[in-house]
């Protein structure tokens, strides 16, 4: 996805909330092994590991098409729980849960502004299918979240939060929020 400035930014974005499956050829050599990227497989790590799991994959899979790695941005973090929160606080996944434009929370953080892109990934699961990997492929594997994950941003936020959604006890939440401040 091309830098947008925030105005001009929800017709453009790229978020697809439904998780595909990967296509046949769409993940290859982007997703990290284990040994790369640690924890990736395992649902019942630390929120923290997990968060760090999933930002070495995305980094990971950037280095491969020879994109610059994403900084890690507290600011980012902190809107991609809030995301999460919402989604497990209202019961609904979508991305603009609670009734909030998918734009709250980066504003709620002072992230934005001026020329700034925006983009945002969620996903949700249980058991191994909340793990990191089994997140990571899914978005890898569907055009928009790999072109989020793949784009001409500068920074990420990754925010997983455990809960009850829709009916299913332990799901993992999962928000990755991107962002570039020059355009």
């Amino acid at each position: 996805m091309g830098r947008k400035p925030l105005g001009c930014l929800f017709a453009a974005l790229l978020c697809a909330a439904l998780l595909l499956p990967v296509t046949a050829g769409a993940a290859d050599g982007l997703i990290a092994p284990p040994s790369t990227c640690p924890n990736q497989g395992n649902p019942r790590a630390s929120a923290a590991v997990q968060v760090q799991a999933m930002r070495c994959m995305t980094n990971f899979a950037r280095q491969r098409r020879g994109k610059p790695p994403l900084a890690g941005l507290r600011s980012l973090d902190r809107a991609a729980r809030g995301k999460s929160g919402d989604v497990l606080r209202c019961d609904q996944f979508d991305h603009e849960s609670c009734g909030r434009e998918f734009t709250y929370w980066f504003q709620r953080v002072g992230y934005g502004g001026g020329c700034t892109a925006l983009g945002e990934n969620i996903a949700w699961g249980t058991g191994s299918l909340g793990s990191v990997r089994s997140i990571f492929r899914a978005w890898i594997g569907s055009a928009g979240h790999r072109a989020n994950i793949l784009g001409d941003y500068e920074e990420t936020g990754i925010g997983l939060r455990v809960g009850s959604l829709e009916g299913n006890a332990g799901a993992h939440v999962w928000t990755q929020e991107f962002g570039s401040r020059s355009c």
